[in-house]
């Protein structure tokens, strides 16, 4: 990717990695060498702190080459070298961060007379600049400063190797046909055939298209229990220390730096500002959803007492999905499987992206020769509709395969900003997801579940392509990550629009559009068992946040079991003995006492559909400019508040998940 021209994926091969690699974060260092060598009587914002962010963009950009490759490249050997390059990159990252000239060079201009003279975007931009270093340890103990780095480099090795071994997890259920009754043959003929000795055995794994349909559908109980318990160990045999040893360096650091909690030290550039906030919220949240989810048990296990014939039976982790689909197709006629019939992936794809070009005033235009990463991936071009400019690119790769980032996320590739020359660098990302992939005789059909997945990971494609931020240190999602959720949250409430789902949807077989007499039951029957969905993402929160010291109660426990286990009753069932969840929890690296951003930032994704839904899609285009366009460049608190016109408020979000006012 030189200026903006596109990236040739399909010919990396290993030397490239290795070899361009290397230049690159030389050709970094030799930019910061000659940076902090300029006379302090010299400095300027352009040959220093603009200079910085150019080299941001640059490490961001070889990280989109060939970092990115160690989530998706098909071949072992190119994920494995591109781990090592990755490592390589964090590492240098870090140094940078630590380097005693450059913050002497930094500090310097900050006291100059020119630094007083800066606009709102400079200003900001030296003003997180400062706030890094601070972070870092600078101002303080130099000797202390040398183990903060320290940690932060042995934080970066541990997050890389947890998060490979959560991917590369291969735990899985050999099944016979007969074993696979409750679910249908679009299912099972996407499965893997394995030949034993017992004959053919379909291999059902933990990646999400066959874990969660087998949990919702499976009827045989004692299968739903083994799958469920082996996911709740994945990863275990070689995460758990990991995960501890990272606890400890985190618990150091925040020590080190002089905060009382890692989750301290990360929640002081949130929203929520301190942990005691995000605790309080989820507590909040927790005491309105309880009810709730008494009425699901009760509810769910009086259809599992009927479905066996036994008014003793009770309703355990595992069960609850199911007697949930059960509920849905017998009480409110809703099959997650016929519904799935009206949402073929190409057409979904399709839909989501004219609905998104009509209410963002953009045109995407698939660019067939892709030469991307694996040959099911695609490449779009993202225009503006009134002008024909391009904008950005986006790839879509949909399909799981063996090795590869095992959840569906975003990734920046190129981060938009204003270049020397007065034009604007085209952002470049990517959404990389795990969606069934079509058979010769099947193709491949979503869930609702995994429409509003798709919607919303785009949604952050979005966030990072249309993005206008003048420096690439706030382009795109490069914001308060206790919101950088909100704006794909948001939209994710299209995907409950008649008119919308109406516009694409097409039956695989009658070709019919969706009944809205189908839609309608299912707005009726969302939230059966929502209580217990939300409690559960409640009791990841709260764990997560418990991890990293923001509970008095839990920090002295060093034992994250046993955190795990006292906290379990917030999911309103018993926890599952010897299973170690944290083990393959990703996000406890990179969301690191941060989960509760997810439910945080659905308030104000909720509070901001609301101007949709009364004035229509014409805020489309308010919400581009106002949101989507500015990033990081301004604080998301004020972001919100200009948008909505008011102070933000909770209701639609309560509203939403089933919480009466």
């Amino acid at each position: 990717m030189i200026g903006n021209m596109l990236f040739d994926y399909a010919s990396v091969d290993v030397m490239e990695i290795k070899v361009r690699g290397r230049a690159a974060i030389e050709d970094a260092s030799a930019a910061i060498n000659k940076l902090v060598s300029i006379a302090k009587t010299q400095r300027s914002f352009s040959n220093s702190l603009a200079v910085l962010d150019e080299i941001h963009d640059g490490l961001t950009q070889v990280s989109g080459r060939y970092a990115f490759l160690a989530h998706v490249a098909p071949e072992k050997e190119i994920r494995d070298v591109a781990l090592v390059f990755q490592k390589e990159l964090d590492s240098f990252a870090i140094g940078l961060e630590f380097r005693e000239d450059l913050y002497q060079a930094v500090q310097e201009f900050s006291q100059s007379e020119a630094a007083s003279e800066l606009d709102r975007d400079e200003s900001r931009l030296l003003e997180y600049t400062l706030r890094d270093f601070r972070r870092n340890g600078f101002g303080d103990d130099a000797e202390m400063r040398v183990r903060v780095g320290e940690l932060k480099q042995q934080l970066v090795e541990l997050g890389v190797r947890f998060r490979r071994n959560i991917d590369e997890a291969d735990d899985a259920l050999l099944l016979s046909r007969e074993q696979l009754t409750g679910l249908p043959d679009s299912y099972i003929d996407s499965l893997s055939r394995i030949e034993t000795a017992q004959g053919t055995r379909y291999q059902v794994s933990l990646a999400y298209p066959e874990f969660y349909p087998f949990l919702e559908a499976a009827d045989d109980e004692s299968l739903r229990r083994e799958l469920f318990l082996l996911n709740h160990n994945k990863a275990a045999k070689t995460n758990l220390q990991l995960l501890h040893t990272a606890l400890a360096a985190r618990s150091e650091l925040a020590s080190l730096l002089g905060y009382d909690s890692w989750a301290s030290y990360i929640l002081e550039i949130r929203m929520a500002k301190k942990p005691a906030a995000a605790v309080e919220f989820l507590k909040d949240l927790e005491l309105r959803v309880h009810a709730k989810a008494v009425k699901d048990i009760q509810e769910l296990t009086a259809a599992k007492q009927a479905h066996l014939g036994d008014d003793s039976a009770e309703l355990q982790i595992w069960d609850w999905r199911y007697y949930r689909q059960q509920v849905l197709r017998e009480r409110h006629n809703v099959d997650q499987f016929e519904v799935a019939k009206y949402f073929p992936l190409d057409e979904t794809v399709s839909g989501m992206l004219n609905v998104y070009a009509e209410l963002f005033g953009v045109r995407f235009t698939e660019i067939m020769q892709a030469n991307a990463w694996h040959p099911d991936v695609r490449l779009y071009a993202i225009e503006d509709s009134s002008t024909s400019k391009l904008i950005a690119h986006a790839y879509m790769d949909l399909h799981p395969r063996p090795g590869k980032y095992g959840h569906a996320a975003a990734f920046t590739l190129r981060p938009g900003r204003k270049l020397k020359d007065g034009t604007y660098q085209s952002p470049i990302s990517a959404i990389v997801a795990n969606f069934t992939k079509p058979s010769a005789s099947t193709p491949s059909l979503l869930r609702h579940s995994e429409v509003q997945t798709l919607f919303h990971e785009f949604g952050h494609i979005l966030h990072q392509t249309l993005t206008r931020a003048r420096y690439a240190r706030f382009s795109g999602t490069s914001m308060e990550r206790d919101f950088v959720e909100a704006p794909s949250q948001m939209l994710e409430h299209w995907i409950w629009d008649h008119e919308v789902i109406a516009s694409f949807s097409r039956h695989v077989e009658t070709t019919e559009t969706f009944p809205s007499e189908l839609l309608d039951r299912m707005r009726t029957s969302r939230n059966l068992g929502s209580g217990l969905h939300w409690l559960r993402q409640i009791y990841f929160a709260r764990l997560d946040l418990a991890y990293h010291g923001a509970e008095d109660r839990f920090r002295s426990e060093t034992d994250s079991d046993e955190i795990a286990k006292q906290l379990h009753e917030i999911t309103c069932f018993s926890f599952p003995s010897d299973t170690h969840f944290q083990a393959g929890f990703g996000h406890l690296f990179g969301y690191d006492a941060g989960y509760y951003g997810y439910l945080w930032s659905k308030v104000f994704g909720d509070d901001m559909f609301e101007r949709f839904e009364v004035e229509g899609h014409s805020v489309g285009e308010e919400y581009r400019r106002m949101i989507l366009e500015q990033g990081g460049s301004v604080d998301a608190k004020q972001l919100v508040r200009e948008f909505l016109g008011r102070e933000p408020r909770n209701d639609a979000f309560l509203k939403d998940i089933g919480i009466e006012l």
